[in-house]
């Protein structure tokens, strides 16, 4: 019997999942309410990984395994590699094969606290419009407005997918921080808790375009807990503690015959374009210069198919000039 939920080909089940298999006695929620989740999400996903149908995004067996993995115990997946070998995108692939909805991406910068991805609550603005009505009470909710991880916390029928994304750039407590979220698949909004005896339920916003949610007691409380994608460059190491509560892949540079599925997933069929050809170019320039991002192959084949286009695409000396510019080293201190 197959135990595979995730197979890893980027494609759209024939209909989204409507449950996943019960999770570890330990990691079962009971959020309350009935949260919405959008359907659309205005391309992003096409534009992530590619929108040509009926082509097929090639995974490893070893990557598919810790997906699923990470779906049945309802862990983090930390997942490292060099730059531009498709960490990111993971979220999007899980997202779209599933039926999941909307990515909710939460990038993370050295200035990013667990607040920011919980929520944020405009005072100023709840006062300034209180002075341009005096004669009423603005509602609290209007100036509340749940971020990325707050948002993915909602009590929803089916997990959201969260990126948390380049989480190694971040305060070096960030993890630390993000430890008792993960564990309790709750959090407080502190402002609302406040006046929950007088207003126990407020509509506030959330991540998603024009989304809002009924928040209850101040209190917002998963129900699935969500699909949780953490990416990392390596650029440090995470506390012990957090490492043992998230499930780890790292993930290796695309080969051929995946660079090949990612381009045709982008482009389609394409003609009088040696993709084959731009392909082992590319790896043997990526080893030459200590490794190049998927991203960066991308970049040249769009050229050269605008190029074969309007009939001015020469594989000459002049190209090849143009390739070495494009396909730069992503360090300084690599060779040229």
């Amino acid at each position: 019997m197959d135990w595979r939920i995730y197979r890893g080909t980027g494609q759209a089940a024939p209909s989204p999942i409507t449950a996943l298999p019960q999770p570890p006695p330990w990691r079962r929620f009971t959020g309350e309410g009935v949260a919405s989740r959008p359907d659309a999400d205005g391309g992003e996903t096409a534009r992530r990984i590619g929108g040509a149908t009926g082509r097929r995004h090639l995974s490893s067996a070893h990557e598919v395994s810790m997906v699923n993995a990470a779906l049945y115990l309802r862990r983090p997946l930390l997942v490292t590699g060099r730059p531009g070998t498709g960490k990111s995108s993971l979220a999007y692939l899980i997202a779209a094969e599933l039926g999941l909805g909307p990515v909710l991406r939460w990038g993370i910068t050295s200035r990013t606290t667990l607040t920011d991805g919980l929520y944020s609550y405009d005072a100023i603005g709840r006062v300034q419009a209180a002075g341009a009505r005096p004669d009423r009470e603005p509602d609290i909710g209007d100036f509340v407005h749940l971020g990325p991880l707050g948002t993915a916390l909602l009590p929803y029928e089916t997990p959201r997918v969260l990126l948390v994304d380049e989480l190694d750039k971040g305060d070096i407590d960030l993890p630390n921080d993000l430890l008792s979220v993960f564990e309790d698949g709750e959090y407080p909004i502190s402002e609302l808790v406040r006046i929950a005896k007088q207003q126990p339920e407020v509509t506030v916003f959330t991540h998603d375009k024009r989304g809002t949610a009924v928040i209850r007691d101040g209190l917002v409380q998963c129900r699935a807990f969500p699909v949780v994608i953490i990416t990392s460059n390596g650029e440090r190491e995470f506390p012990a503690a957090f490492l043992r509560r998230c499930l780890q892949l790292h993930l290796r540079p695309p080969d051929a015959e995946q660079l090949a599925a990612m381009v045709a997933a982008q482009f389609g069929e394409i003609e009088r374009v040696d993709v084959a050809r731009l392909i082992g170019e590319f790896l043997e320039r990526s080893e030459s210069v200590g490794g190049l991002a998927a991203d960066q192959l991308l970049n040249a084949v769009h050229l050269a198919v605008e190029l074969a286009t309007s009939g001015a695409y020469r594989p000459d000396e002049e190209w090849n000039e143009l390739m070495r510019a494009i396909w730069h080293p992503l360090s300084t201190a690599e060779p040229g």
